[in-house]
């Protein structure tokens, strides 16, 4: 049962006051923006560490610190750089050089054949290659050692280019022709 205790100053209600219930202060204004202010600093923290997760993943960002380069003393010469080796073209008759049309000009392979074999070069085969819309005129070679051979056949043909590659290295040739576009001749 509830106790009854006397009245004293604190029952008594002024009429002037419109409270009802518990009596809190007013919240103060503003107090909104404090909670905006804490979520957008989360999610950039959150972006950040994403940002930083994902570049330590790729390989974008190294912990182990810059390599070791050895250091030069007083007493230690300084290397010099050895220069790079010019390859000098040339013309080889013993290798075999086939020849492919890449364009829809009919007969250029015979043509560019007969200027490599003018020139001195072993024309072994004449086709038309697989694509009629080649641009540019390519010099394949398979060994590294017929680099400069590959480089001589190039010469012989104005706007041509060499390329490495073992795409051509099932049809027996050293050397492979692709005439493309851009050859003038």
């Amino acid at each position: 049962m509830a106790e009854k205790f006397p009245r004293d100053r604190f029952d008594e209600i002024p009429d002037d006051l419109q409270r009802i219930g518990a009596h809190r202060a007013p919240r103060p204004r503003g107090r909104a923006w404090i909670a905006v202010g804490w979520a957008a600093l989360a999610t950039i923290v959150l972006v950040g560490a994403g940002i930083f997760g994902l570049s330590v993943v790729n390989g974008n960002i190294s912990f182990h610190g810059p390599s070791a380069t050895p250091s030069t003393t007083a007493g230690t010469p300084t290397p010099t750089a050895t220069p790079t080796p010019t390859i000098v073209p040339t013309v080889n008759p013993a290798l075999k050089v086939n020849v492919l049309n890449g364009t829809a000009t009919e007969g250029l392979a015979k043509t560019v054949g007969d200027k490599l074999t003018a020139a001195g070069w072993t024309v072994a085969a004449l086709a038309n290659a697989d694509k009629t819309d080649l641009a540019e005129t390519i010099v394949y070679y398979g060994n590294p050692a017929n680099q400069a051979a590959a480089l001589g056949v190039a010469q012989s043909l104005p706007g041509a280019t060499i390329q490495q590659s073992n795409a051509f290295d099932d049809t027996g040739a050293d050397i492979t022709v692709v005439v493309g576009a851009n050859y003038q001749g």
